[in-house]
């Protein structure tokens, strides 16, 4: 008890002292920390951010950039999408939800960019709340598996609830995950964290996530590290046996075979996969088939190929390309067409699941532009900042905007617009090839 004690102290008093010197520091902490938590919860650490910047005015240091006026850019289009949106409800029902947008980038503007030593803090606290929360949900997993005796708590969407949604936790994983990595004091404890992350993200089963992760590893080990031949090897060998450990998951190997065998003609589907009267449709099914029925399942990779051919036949039928039908506005127009298909009603409250396709068809072709703008920005600041902390959220993001409407969720624009923010507004005095040094 003495130790944790000493322990909360110290981290007491250093977030006490980093908020002297920027009031800001704390609320940064608790909206990164309570991402996963309930909204209401996240909201209250939205509010002490704005409520810091309010009180600390006469101190402010007003300054502005591109970055941060892309952000209120975009939710001022989505806030004039009411003058022609063609569901006045819905879009005032999701204004609330995407005002991180408007706030955090405005907070932004007035309070004093974090230095690189209180960036490199701020993740340092991130990552350890996110390696709370996954010993949270496993005890939460291990506590329901001993009343339903059903393994699939462990996984997917079971293991951290759909409304928190098992992909979006990947992306928080993988942040944290990478923030670990890169501190060259390496030692068992920094091993066992890191081994224990991945294993979680085994767990979440999100396909793209791992696939991009990984793909981010090799090629920190390769381009970004330090580490001598014999480490590299000892990274790559451990990387093959995860792999191994993947696929002897039959939960996560077979939402890989899923996709894959329906899709490749030469790879032998699982029998496993298969439901009694249930029809699995491919990708190229859902490009071409010209009628559906209710008994059709699509995976994830045929319901996006689907949603974007839905979006072209949208585009073509109706005059969208300049204003779009407005902010969460689609949805009608959506279940219209998954009726006239013969969809199961329950894909009816499906969005577009891809970022871009559902700026443009709610947005038009100016919610889209912007959109673009922002995630090159990014990509390009963290190129220039070598910070690769910095590049690891720029390319997550680029490729889950691919496959998640991320922004359309309220943990998710609460995420991508504080992360944004940090990344790009922090101060470097000096940049190295190796950047963000663990304390």
């Amino acid at each position: 008890m003495g130790i944790i004690y000493n322990y909360l102290k110290n981290v007491f008093q250093d977030i006490k002292q980093e908020t002297k010197q920027n009031p800001s520091f704390v609320g940064a902490i608790l909206i990164l920390t309570t991402i996963p938590a309930s909204l209401a919860i996240n909201n209250t650490a939205l509010i002490l951010l704005c409520a810091s910047v309010s009180l600390n005015l006469k101190k402010a240091n007003f300054k502005i950039s591109k970055a941060l006026i892309l952000l209120l850019l975009l939710y001022f289009l989505m806030f004039f999408s009411l003058l022609w949106t063609i569901d006045v409800k819905q879009t005032l029902k999701a204004l609330p939800k995407e005002i991180a947008l408007l706030l955090i980038p405005t907070a932004f503007i007035f309070i004093s960019n974090f230095t690189k030593e209180q960036k490199t803090k701020l993740f340092k606290y991130y990552s350890h709340g996110m390696l709370l929360w996954t010993f949270y949900w496993i005890v939460k997993a291990s506590a329901n598996y001993t009343i339903t005796k059903d393994s699939a708590v462990f996984f997917y969407h079971e293991l951290v609830t759909k409304d928190v949604n098992a992909i979006h936790v990947s992306i928080y994983i993988s942040i944290a995950f990478f923030y670990f990595l890169i501190s060259e004091n390496r030692s068992l404890k920094s091993n066992l964290i890191l081994s224990w992350l991945f294993f979680f993200l085994i767990l979440l089963s999100s396909k793209n996530v791992l696939v991009t992760f990984i793909g981010l590893l090799l090629f920190y080990i390769f381009r970004y590290s330090k580490l001598t031949s014999r480490a590299k090897s000892y990274y790559i060998f451990s990387l093959v046996i995860a792999l191994f450990v993947i696929f002897s998951f039959g939960k996560v190997r077979n939402r890989f075979e899923m996709e894959i065998a329906k899709n490749f003609s030469y790879v032998k589907e699982n029998p496993a996969n298969k439901r009694e009267g249930v029809n699995t449709i491919n990708v190229a099914e859902a490009w071409n088939k010209e009628m559906f029925s209710p008994s059709d399942y699509f995976p994830g990779t045929a319901m996006r190929v689907y949603k974007f051919r839905i979006f072209l036949e949208l585009l073509k039928e109706e005059p969208i390309f300049w204003k779009g039908y407005g902010l969460n506005a689609s949805k009608i127009k959506l279940k219209e067409k998954d009726q006239s298909y013969n969809l199961h009603s329950g894909y009816a409250g499906f969005n577009f699941h891809n970022q871009y396709i559902q700026n443009f068809a709610e947005l038009g072709i100016f919610g889209f532009t912007l959109l673009l703008l922002i995630v090159i920005l990014n990509l390009k600041n963290s190129i220039k900042s070598k910070d690769f902390l910095h590049i690891v959220f720029g390319i997550l993001m680029i490729t889950l905007f691919l496959t998640e409407s991320f922004l359309w969720r309220q943990r998710g624009v609460m995420f991508f617009t504080i992360l944004y923010c940090i990344f790009n507004t922090t101060n470097y005095v000096k940049h190295t090839k190796t950047e963000l040094k663990i304390p």
